[in-house]
């Protein structure tokens, strides 16, 4: 008969499914990701305004963001008129919940000075 593996050699031996760490980081760590939702942060913004906020972001990488922030149900897209198009993209209750996570981490790095 086999005893229980130990704490430890369960840690040693990995697991088969991503930590909670990985799975959020999957969600936030993306480049750009932290940024586009910070701007986001003080209500609906347009994807222009959003575009030159974040500077150094090509407007294809702010609309790849958008995209998948929208998919994962941190961002809502909200066409605004057609002719010109105009949109704008504003946090859903669920992106707003990850403004704590990153507050703490600009809380961390303006403290560490990084």
């Amino acid at each position: 008969m086999n005893a229980p593996a130990t704490e430890v050699e369960t840690k040693k031996a990995g697991c088969n499914e991503p930590c909670p760490i990985e799975r959020g980081m999957r969600v936030l760590g993306g480049k750009w990701t932290g940024s586009v939702l910070w701007h986001l942060k003080d209500g609906p913004v347009r994807f222009n305004d959003l575009a030159r906020q974040l500077g150094g972001a090509s407007k294809k990488m702010v609309d790849q963001r958008l995209k998948e922030l929208e998919a994962q149900g941190l961002v809502r897209r909200e066409v605004l008129s057609t002719r010109p198009i105009a949109v704008a993209y504003e946090m859903t209750d669920m992106g707003h919940s990850a403004l704590g996570v990153l507050e703490h981490l600009k809380a961390w790095t303006d403290a560490h000075g990084i």
